[in-house]
């Protein structure tokens, strides 16, 4: 159900925080700054070759991948909506090694933001679908600048998350842990406007999101799971599965907030030493908040999301969340192990163990 009241995104924040803390003025403001960023990059991508976005800077960010020409520019949209308007202590940033301290004691705020300024760089020069996802932590330095140890907090203590997604339309999706809600932005206008209140993912699902190349490299509950979805109708779980790869995070997160559906993103075997491929800190935490939020489930196998305790910045982790009959399976057969399978590496001090 859409609603049809025209009801902006500040106006939004200023009802759901009314009865709130004289803090989370902060909050609502650090969420506006965001959103301000989230609209410098609509702009950015729409313009495309047009504003000499495309290509690459030459550098490599602290993930050791190639830097876009617009994963710098997205970065910088960030920081300077955010450094300096008093809302937030610290930003942390996928392109960036260390925390970003604020550069005046004065502008201080009472939260931290973690974020991943464009997700799906590898959709830019084919005019795909790309994103922005954040993380807001409270913050409690007294005064002080904020450092790597203030973000090594659970993603149960985010106050709130979100993503912006520019495709067809610009939409910036945002829990403040009263439900998930979505807000489209206005072009005319210039403001966004709430046209998906209380997003909720199906509890069942016919449709997975994995890159399937990798196949050969999964882990043994992986490689179960996604063979029984492919069995299909004659299968254990006796219905047909559609594969939707769209290769940006927050693309795929989008589809399954409206449609359900499970997306899996597992370690594998061609790096031991990585954990995962996404990071914790700001993405796979602000993707597990706003899933439990809209009735979802988000795990790294046998662990909660939302339990896990970063350990660094750019911490890798792997990630499966959705539709929460799908997620369930996918956790049972890490606990237990393929069926039919007797293999200790899946046993309580596994080495597959999240």
């Amino acid at each position: 159900m859409h609603t049809t009241d025209r009801t902006t995104l500040a106006q939004f924040l200023i009802e759901e925080t009314r009865d709130s803390p004289p803090e989370w003025a902060d909050l609502v403001g650090l969420l506006l700054d965001v959103a301000q960023a989230c609209k410098v990059i609509a702009r950015l991508t729409a313009l495309g070759q047009l504003g000499n976005v495309h290509g690459y800077t030459g550098d490599v960010n602290p993930q050791g991948e190639t830097q876009a020409r617009l994963d710098q520019l997205s970065h910088n949209a960030f920081v300077r909506a955010c450094e300096l308007t008093g809302h937030v202590a610290g930003l942390a940033s996928e392109e960036e090694e260390e925390v970003i301290p604020v550069r005046h004691p004065r502008s201080r705020g009472s939260f931290l933001l973690a974020f991943d300024p464009l997700d799906g760089s590898s959709n830019i020069d084919t005019n795909g679908t790309v994103g922005s996802l954040f993380s807001i932590l409270p913050y409690d330095g007294n005064g002080r600048d904020a450092v790597e140890a203030d973000f090594m907090r659970p993603g149960r203590e985010q106050v709130a998350a979100g993503y912006a997604l520019y495709g067809p339309s610009t939409m910036f999706v945002l829990s403040i842990g009263n439900g998930v809600h979505g807000f489209t932005l206005d072009p005319l206008f210039g403001d966004f406007i709430l046209t998906h209140p209380n997003m909720r993912v199906p509890d069942q699902t016919n449709t997975f999101a994995i890159n399937a190349s990798n196949h050969r490299f999964w882990e043994l509950p992986v490689r179960a799971y996604v063979d029984e979805l492919l069995a299909g109708r004659t299968g254990p779980r006796a219905r047909d599965y559609n594969m939707r790869w769209i290769a940006a995070l927050v693309a795929d997160c989008h589809r399954i907030l409206l449609q359900g559906g499970i997306y899996l993103y597992p370690r594998d075997a061609r790096d031991p030493s990585r954990a995962g491929r996404l990071r914790l800190l700001y993405e796979a935490a602000p993707i597990a908040f706003l899933m439990e939020q809209a009735g979802g489930r988000c795990i790294a196998g046998e662990t909660e999301i939302l339990d896990v305790v970063p350990e660094t910045l750019h911490q890798r982790i792997p990630l499966f969340f959705g539709s929460r009959e799908e997620v369930d399976r996918v956790e049972a057969l890490h606990r237990s192990g393929p069926p039919g399978q007797e293999n200790p590496l899946f046993h309580s001090r596994s080495l597959f163990r999240s």
